[in-house]
């Protein structure tokens, strides 16, 4: 490496560790209600700031409604008869209650050696090692083998209408010749025995099917015998849908990942005690065990609006996450769990993606880690939630979770994400952002 690469290189270190406490400072706060959504505008303007402070041109869409803003730019490379690759990141964030943190969300603050914030891990950090690295590029005039689209998201947090499924279906042709592509939720480290390290790349996601249930019954007074009552029915049938357990179903994706860390760490999974075995995972087994069936969490309740009426009506919503072809296995179950007295509403439905874990993309993944840390290990898993990918995924775009962290061995980094005090190392900013170049140098 010579002087200036080196110089260039920690330039792009330290202004990912800058770009992510910054874009965390501005508020992206994404309730899912457009009354109360603040929008990404400012932060899709910011971010077209930089790319064209290095001679970048961009392209500002927003997409369906005001203020949610998104960014597009596209880098040429040395072959244009290869797809293009597409970088994408989303720059909105759920909410945060100031009150439950250590540090106020909205602060972007650097201290003892992490970066806190709403989005440090979901995902900011990702957007500004993405930043970085397209900055020394343009600024180095480097030409990657192949183009490289950045686009930057409005809205991922409520399912991508007012983002990457709204421009799938709106501005196709931004995205025109990508065949492949790399997000958020994967290239992050489990440190696995004696100081050895998996990588976790996303090769999958399960499908989202938010429900809304919604039981009718007789209104009444409160004080009276009431055989017909909407709540009580509806909690009954909540209740029943909420513990049960899904069959055990083992996709082409974990029986890799479960394989790949029985190589490596000899534990045994054995299907008879499956959800045991993952258990001795650590801090993934709450992911990893997300992914070995179907789930249905009830997260929502409605009904009433008085202590002494009782209501005609009682809504529930729950958050299903169904495994790749189980989507009609789940909702003969439903049937039979909710029975016919439960009327059913999607609210929001997207389909489950899996590819496979091979190829040149993979094999530079693999290379750019190994580069930077000797002796770790690539494996392949499924995302239990759920990101963009499945609008790209519907334009025959291969899609793989890859935001590389090196992380600390006693850091439950799968809590950080939606949970309190959400932070991101410094360090493991500073390792994404070096194997980020690598790999899109070589891909």
């Amino acid at each position: 490496m010579t002087e200036h690469q080196s110089d260039t290189r920690a330039v792009a270190e330290a202004e990912s560790v800058q770009l992510t406490s910054e874009l965390i400072r501005i508020d992206t706060t994404n309730t899912g209600d457009p009354a109360t959504v603040v929008g990404e505008r400012a932060a899709a303007e910011y971010v077209a700031e930089k790319l064209a402070e290095v001679g970048f041109d961009t392209t500002y869409v927003e997409s369906g409604a005001k203020g949610r803003g998104n960014v597009f730019a596209r880098l040429e490379g040395a072959d244009p008869s290869r797809g293009a690759l597409l970088v994408h990141g989303h720059l909105d964030a759920v909410p945060a209650d100031p009150s439950e943190w250590s540090v106020h969300p909205l602060s972007g603050a650097v201290q003892d050696d992490y970066v806190w914030g709403r989005g440090a891990v979901d995902m900011k950090d990702m957007v500004a090692m993405t930043l970085a690295t397209a900055r020394r590029f343009k600024r180095d005039g480097v030409v990657p083998p192949r183009d490289i689209i950045f686009a930057f998201l409005a809205d991922e947090e409520a399912a991508g209408d007012y983002g990457s499924q709204w421009l799938v279906r709106n501005r196709p042709e931004l995205f025109e010749g990508a065949t492949e592509a790399i997000s958020e939720v994967g290239g992050f480290s489990i440190t696995v025995k004696d100081d050895v390290r998996a990588y976790m790349i996303e090769t999958a996601e399960k499908g989202i099917a938010w429900l809304k249930l919604r039981v009718r019954g007789r209104a009444g007074h409160g004080s009276m015998v009431h055989e017909d009552n909407a709540v009580t029915k509806l909690t009954q049938a909540v209740a029943r849908l909420g513990t049960h357990k899904f069959p055990l179903v083992l996709t082409e994706s974990v029986r890799e990942f479960l394989a790949a860390m029985s190589e490596i760490t000899g534990m045994e999974f054995d299907e008879d005690d499956l959800d045991g075995a993952v258990g001795k995972l650590g801090a993934v087994a709450r992911m990893v065990g997300a992914t070995i069936r179907d789930t249905a969490n009830p997260t929502m309740l409605t009904a009433g609006y008085k202590a002494n009426v009782i209501p005609s009506v009682a809504e529930a919503v729950v958050d299903c996450r169904i495994l790749p072809g189980r989507e009609a296995a789940f909702e003969r179950e439903l049937d039979e769990i909710l029975g016919p007295d439960v009327e059913r509403e999607w609210v929001a439905r997207l389909p489950a993606v899996e590819t496979t874990f091979d190829g040149a993309l993979v094999d530079a993944m693999t290379d750019s880690i190994v580069a930077e840390d000797p002796g770790a290990r690539t494996v392949p898993y499924m995302l239990s939630g759920g990101t963009d990918a499945k609008a790209f995924d519907s334009l025959g775009i291969r899609c793989f979770g890859f935001a590389p962290l090196r992380l600390p061995a006693d850091l439950d980094f799968a809590a950080l994400f939606h949970g309190v005090d959400e932070r991101v190392p410094v360090d493991a900013l500073k390792f994404g952002t070096r194997v980020m170049d690598r790999f899109l140098r070589s891909c």
